[in-house]
Parts: structure tokens; sequence; C-alpha cells
């Protein structure tokens, strides 16, 4: 799987977001710098509440900062309209979440179809063959398998392969290990650290486990609000 071509990856600049209403106003991010290279895997670690979640919510445009600038390959998020957001959020940001959030009905291979079947037309041809990258994360004997007859971790591998189909540039990962053994646990950092680098993605998870830093590239901590390099 060669890299595809990118062009600057994630950039954070300024970033500031603050949620609720007066009294009750926390600030969840607190002028956050960051950028993240292609193909590059940085974990951001720190306390519940300190703004991770809030981080990965604005840098993959699921939000919108209060002020700032979030560019993903060049793109700034922030002069988008929400509908033009949508549509790059789509081809653009793969997502990986704690629980996988797979479709209980589909088998894996169906899971990752189903991606292409949703998208426009105009899109489809950016997207990866769902046997292939199946294969690619160790699933291809399983493509036909339910979620309910996978492990937690090749339930994991399904998402992953999932948030990969349209060769995102950005991969934003929250909590990937959160209910995985120790085992399980290295062998998903691993192949999301294999595939940051072979696709050139760059790549964002935000843990708990630090047993799984040794696989990325660079670890920033957030507390606050604010990100300082470890």
């Amino acid at each position: 799987m060669a890299a595809g071509p990118r062009a600057d990856g994630l950039v954070l600049r300024g970033v500031n977001l603050s949620l609720g209403d007066g009294v009750g106003t926390v600030v969840a991010l607190d002028d956050v710098n960051l950028t993240v290279a292609p193909g590059e895997f940085v974990a951001v670690v720190g306390p519940s509440g300190s703004g991770k979640s809030s981080l990965l919510a604005v840098a993959g445009g699921l939000g919108r900062a209060d002020s700032g600038t979030v560019l993903v390959d060049g793109h700034d998020l922030t002069a988008l309209s929400t509908r033009a957001l949508a549509g790059f959020r789509r081809t653009h940001i793969g997502f990986v979440f704690q629980s996988g959030n797979l479709l209980a009905a589909l088998t894996a291979a169906e899971q990752l179809h189903l991606v292409t079947r949703t998208a426009p037309r105009s899109d489809r041809s950016r997207f990866r063959d769902p046997h292939e990258l199946l294969d690619a994360v160790g699933l291809g004997d399983k493509r036909d398998r339910r979620p309910d007859q996978l492990s937690g971790g090749e339930r994991q591998r399904v998402g992953i392969a999932r948030a990969l189909m349209a060769r995102p540039s950005v991969l934003l990962v929250d909590e990937p290990t959160a209910a995985l053994d120790r085992a399980r646990s290295q062998d998903i950092v691993r192949l999301l650290a294999k595939e940051a680098r072979q696709s050139g993605t760059a790549t964002v998870m935000v843990t708990h486990d630090y047993d799984v830093l040794d696989h990325c590239d660079r670890v920033v901590t957030m507390t606050d609000g604010r990100l300082t390099a470890v």
C-alpha cells in the first residue's frame, strides 16, 4: 500500500474553544497549536476532561472552534460551509472510535462496502478495495463474519479498515484500546502506526494507555485545554 500524494497533513494554529454558557463556561481548547505531518503518528495523553475529545472533534470538523485555524492538506476547515465541510470530511478525514461503531447486522466486508455505497459517485474512485483492505488488517479470512462473531480486537480492526476506505489525509483515533487486553492493544496500535506510515496519513490518537506509546512517533500532553510536548 504505497503512500498517496499528501500536502500538509494536519495543522492547528491558535485554536480556542469554550463549552457551556455563562458561569458554566469551560475552556476546552486554549490556544492549541499542533502540526502532524503526513505519515506521522502522534499520541495525545492527559487526564479525563482535559480537552482531548474536543481536540479530535475540532480537528475532524465535527465541531467548530471559536477562533484559530484548522488545516487539513492545506484546506481551512473553518472557512468551509456546513455542507462543504461534511463532504470534505467524508473523503479526507477518517475516524476510529472506542467501540468500533459497527452495524450489528453487517459482515466485516459489508461494513466497508457501505462506505462506498453511501458516497456520491464523484467520490467513489478514491476508495480502496474492501477485500484488499481487510487482508491488510489481517481479517481477510473473517470478512463474512458479523461483529458478534469477532473479538474486540477484530472489531477494532474492522473499524480501522473502514476509516481508511477513502484514503483519508488525516486519521483521528479515540481510545482504540480502552476495551482490549494488553496483547490486543499492542496489536491495534502497531497496526495504526504501520498504516499511518505506509499510507502517508497524518494520524492522531487519544489514549490513556501509556503501554502503547512506544509505537508513536511523538507524544503530546493535554492539560486544561493546553498542549505541551512530552
